[in-house]
């Protein structure tokens, strides 16, 4: 899907505070994300990346500042937040099957839960993402019959099965072996083709692989947001510098 000028996801001035606000998590972060776009998030530990990425889809619920997603404030007591769940498919680092069920239960539950679907149409389509990930062999086994790769490949499939229009990736692949690191990088180069994507990543190489845009989290602020190739060859700001050069702190 390529890139368009429709603004998807727009962040204004958003902050996440902790402990009666001693800690900031996030401080006045504004971000536009396009219909079409894979945004990578960067940045060391505590920088904000993952609380950014759950505030998105409101797990995390915001201490101020508003997060519009389709032109709908999610921060709106009104909104329905689990409708608009249904549209961003998450994935977590730790993968977060339901180990006492089989890979295609696990599929399968949240759309015919939701009613998405009827049970024969969630097995065809689960069946389908199964081969194209080419784990169809695995459809009766259970998580703990999985390598670490392949449960993060389901994880990635169970998210598709909602059909959402927004894939986001909270450390993917920080768990994952070479090999396995570059099936699901694989995997995200294919999905772009039909999604926005928003993916946190410690990885320079995974953000500068497959992102179009990359934002620079730096103790909640965000530092620099620029076209990934611009960020990594020609840095606007010193610190970001720091940071993709290895000489930060």
């Amino acid at each position: 899907m390529a890139t368009s000028s429709k603004v998807l996801i727009s962040v204004k001035h958003l902050v996440k505070e902790y402990n009666h606000g001693t800690v900031h998590a996030l401080d006045g972060c504004d971000l536009d994300i396009h219909k079409g776009e894979v945004v990578a998030i960067i940045g060391p530990s505590g920088s904000g990346k993952s609380t950014l990425l759950r505030s998105l889809n409101m797990l995390e619920e915001p201490t101020s500042g508003a997060i519009f997603f389709d032109g709908v404030d999610l921060a709106d007591k009104s909104v329905d937040i689990n409708l608009h769940r249904q549209k961003m498919g998450m994935v977590f680092q730790h993968f977060n099957l339901f180990p006492h069920k089989t890979v295609l239960q696990n599929i399968t539950l949240a759309p015919v839960t939701l009613k998405k679907k009827t049970p024969a149409e969630a097995e065809t389509q689960a069946r389908t993402l199964l081969e194209r990930i080419g784990l169809s062999d695995k459809a009766n086994e259970y998580p703990n019959m999985l390598s670490g790769g392949q449960k993060q490949r389901i994880a990635i499939v169970r998210a598709l099965a909602m059909d959402p229009e927004v894939m986001l990736f909270d450390e993917p692949t920080s768990a994952l072996d070479p090999i396995s690191t570059q099936k699901i990088e694989d995997l995200a180069l294919e999905l772009k083709e039909n999604y926005t994507i928003v993916i946190v990543t410690h990885s320079m190489q995974q953000a500068r692989r497959i992102s179009d845009k990359t934002a620079f989290f730096l103790l909640g602020e965000l530092i620099e947001f620029n076209n990934t190739l611009d960020m990594f060859t020609n840095p606007s700001n010193p610190k970001t510098e720091e940071y993709i050069t290895g000489r930060f702190g």
